[in-house]
């Protein structure tokens, strides 16, 4: 079976816009991206479009043209992005379309996301005892995992310090100011052990990716992107999960890890085989913990990768080069299509300061969320 192939990639800045809607960058970076593939909207055969606060993304037709296109709308959490890309590569794979697109924006209120129990088939007192505070829950999973396999507070402040430090040279981010480690370190406590610069905040932002068969990207004349895996999955047996009602004894895997899994062997690669990888990092230790889950080291090795700076821009296998989560928000639809993004500019060449060396030609993206689901991507040049 032939590759599907990114061959249009557009963004809308993230963070905060005054005056302009969700929707309303989520047609920003559709022109982008199609202005980027060379095409028209009008060629445009499908579209998966997903948005979890900002509106039903299939009225942006309204702004970009009455063609009678298929549109359907996706709201997976923050797997939204990435379920919209999975979606779309399944429609192109089927043989029934050659051109299409995925689309993910949000514009989140400011403050923390305010989730409901009902969304979730919890009960009202689930919320009122405070369990969907997520800065609460994502504390209590990383203390865990750092008594249990010697990750220290240091390396929270490391995967932040980094984070910032590679934003500075991404144009999209919202956060684009390095900070050093003492001051992250000795930042105000949110939630026991991460301080203020160690969680990303809900914001805004629109990504499009153009995909296209192997044959329509050839006629294009565009440098194809091979997306070589796309998966999705949900929370197995014994995982450890935000908004989860209870927690079993017995430990088991999680929706990373079966995603994961399915895309390497998908792809025919391993993760020794990835030159460039964005995970999800909606706080520091969700970065350390999925570099062991998406399989790139060990539960414990983090300690020395971040010390030896293995996940550098220059290092072994840089991580969250655009600054992640972190630094440019989350706005939930976006989130993952963002990272696609992200990898799309480096396979390219065009990520200028932030730039991986050595022509990288394997790329990868991994978003989690509530309540336990995963999506993965594997790119190649």
């Amino acid at each position: 079976m032939s590759d599907v192939c990114i061959v249009g990639a557009g963004i809308h800045p993230f963070g905060r816009t005054d005056g302009v809607s969700g929707l309303e960058q989520g047609v920003f970076a559709v022109r982008q991206a199609l202005a980027d593939a060379g095409v028209a909207w009008e060629d445009v055969q499908f579209a998966y479009g997903g948005s979890d606060a900002a509106g039903n993304p299939d009225t942006m037709v309204e702004q970009l043209g009455l063609t009678g296109v298929q549109f359907i709308n996706v709201k997976n959490g923050c797997a939204t992005g990435g379920s919209a890309l999975f979606s779309a590569q399944m429609a192109i794979k089927s043989g029934g379309f050659e051109l299409g697109l995925a689309i993910g924006f949000d514009k989140h209120p400011r403050g923390a996301f305010n989730a409901l129990p009902a969304e979730y088939n919890l009960p009202e007192w689930y919320g009122e005892a405070g369990y969907m505070i997520t800065t609460q829950f994502f504390g209590a999973k990383i203390t865990r995992y750092m008594h249990d396999h010697g990750i220290s507070s240091t390396s929270l402040g490391r995967v932040a310090e980094k984070a910032f430090r590679n934003a500075v040279h991404a144009p999209h981010a919202w956060r684009r100011e390095p900070v050093d480690l003492q001051t992250i370190m000795d930042a105000p406590l949110i939630s026991d052990p991460y301080t203020k610069f160690m969680f990303c905040s809900p914001a805004e932002g629109g990504v499009a990716l153009v995909l296209a068969s192997e044959k329509k990207a050839r006629e294009l004349g565009k440098l194809p992107i091979r997306l070589k895996a796309a998966t999705m999955r949900t929370r197995p047996s014994g995982s450890f999960e935000v908004f989860a009602p209870s927690i079993d004894i017995a430990r088991g895997g999680s929706a990373t890890n079966i995603a994961s899994a399915d895309a390497f062997r998908l792809a025919g690669i391993g993760p020794e085989d990835i030159k460039v990888a964005q995970l999800q990092d909606t706080e520091a230790g969700a970065e350390i913990m999925h570099m062991a889950e998406n399989g790139f080291c060990r539960d414990g090795d983090q300690e020395r990768w971040l010390a030896e700076g293995r996940t550098e821009i220059g290092g072994a296998l840089p991580v969250n080069t655009d600054g992640g989560c972190l630094a440019c928000g989350e706005p939930i639809g976006a989130s993952g299509l963002r990272q696609v993004y992200e990898n799309v500019v480096q396979l390219r060449g065009q990520g200028g300061g932030r730039q991986v060396p050595g022509n990288p030609n394997t790329a990868y993206s991994h978003v989690y969320g509530a309540p336990g689901v995963s999506a993965v991507t594997i790119l190649e040049r």
